[in-house]
């Protein structure tokens, strides 16, 4: 919906434009620009955005809530839908926060297998984007070459999980069961064909002068305010902030690893997007190393028995992920039930979005879309 109103004084001869009013625009919350239900009410000075408000909580997810009902086991049902495109990944943090306060060791072979998967979420996570980000500043093409490389992904890790989004694979104590026979050797031809098909992808769009044209120099976000907005994951690091989870504050099997972290200084559209690209590849050599690490390690178990009522110890823990998205924080507080008294989640997206009305404010209307599709948020990890 949009509204403006313009004021004139005078009669015929004599009549001039006083003044016209600014134009409120609504963006959402049916928006095809949007990724999921999100509103933009935006205050336009002709071209220009004079002001953005984004106006949240049409999903009314409240995962937050319907965790304190729920033990762990069910917990882990929820907490891979906030953010459907890293499934896995929302899994984890949850489970690593149980684990913190049971005081609980996982076997070696659940470590390096998590540590694979959430690699393998990262890069069906960033495909996604890859592939829908060009389509909304027009170029339909490469979503078709992110879906064939994703499906390549999507196909082995439905036969060790068996499910396509929602895979409830992560346990308290490591995962479900072990992994299919030969699905390692599976995995590395996967990821080898990915790796192989990238080219096609950086070609179709970094290498198109008009998708450069439409980023290069659009919505850019300082290091200043990724600091006092708390923005993490790709975004932030577009911005020149050199920071990853996965290095500086190891988990699972990263202490092992030698984990590269991708950066750049512009801050803008294309910044963001090259950073997503080249974390593609690197999540990819990261993968290989987990499968080379795991076809070394000799046959153990894969989890640990749990009793049939789980019940968490009296106190409370924080656990944080470097999830494709951003950094994800569990904050678990029990009082010695089945389930937690409090389970508090800082989810990337949310933060991430907080940004929004100093990125626009004085940006071309026309360059919204590009902004707002260049910060990579799932509305379900924003109406948590």
């Amino acid at each position: 919906m949009a509204v403006m109103e313009t004021r004139t004084v005078g009669i015929g001869a004599g009549a001039r434009e006083l003044a016209t009013e600014d134009m409120i625009l609504n963006i959402g919350p049916q928006h095809p620009s949007t990724h999921g239900v999100l509103r933009l009410r935006l205050t336009l000075d002709g071209e220009l955005i004079d002001s953005a408000e984004p106006i949240v909580g049409y999903m009314h997810r409240g995962a937050e809530k319907l965790f304190e009902v729920r033990d762990l086991r069910q917990i882990v049902v929820l907490a891979n839908r906030h953010d459907w495109l890293s499934a896995f990944s929302n899994e984890l943090g949850v489970v690593l926060a149980a684990e913190r306060v049971l005081g609980m060791e996982v076997p070696v072979r659940a470590v390096w297998a998590r540590t694979l998967l959430a690699e393998l979420n990262r890069v069906l996570n960033h495909l996604m984007f890859l592939g829908s980000y060009p389509l909304e500043v027009g170029a339909i093409t490469p979503m078709f070459y992110a879906f064939r490389e994703r499906e390549e992904l999507q196909r082995v890790l439905e036969e060790v999980s068996g499910g396509r989004m929602h895979y409830m694979f992560n346990r308290v104590g490591g995962l479900k069961e072990d992994l299919p026979f030969g699905w390692l050797e599976r995995t590395r031809q996967a990821v080898a064909l990915v790796r192989s098909r990238m080219p096609d992808i950086t070609d179709i769009i970094l290498g198109n002068e008009i998708f450069r044209a439409r980023t290069r120099g659009v919505g850019v976000l300082t290091r200043e305010q990724i600091l006092q907005y708390g923005v993490s994951g790709p975004i932030a690091r577009a911005s020149g902030v050199d920071f990853d989870l996965r290095r500086d504050e190891p988990y699972l099997a990263y202490g092992e690893l030698d984990v590269p972290v991708v950066t750049r200084t512009e801050g803008d559209c294309l910044a963001r997007f090259e950073c997503l690209h080249d974390q593609v590849l690197a999540s990819l050599d990261l993968a290989d190393a987990c499968l080379e690490r795991l076809a070394a390690l000799p046959p153990g178990p894969i989890n640990q028995r749990l009793p049939k009522i789980l019940k968490i110890p009296v106190g409370h823990t924080y656990a944080w992920t470097e999830n494709p998205l951003g950094i994800n924080g569990y904050y678990l507080v029990s009082r010695g039930e089945k389930t937690p008294w409090r389970l508090k989640l800082r989810s990337a997206s949310y933060n991430n979005i907080q940004v929004l009305p100093e990125m626009l404010k004085g940006q071309l209307v026309a360059d919204m879309v590009a902004i707002l599709g260049s910060m990579f948020f799932v509305v379900g990890d924003i109406d948590k």
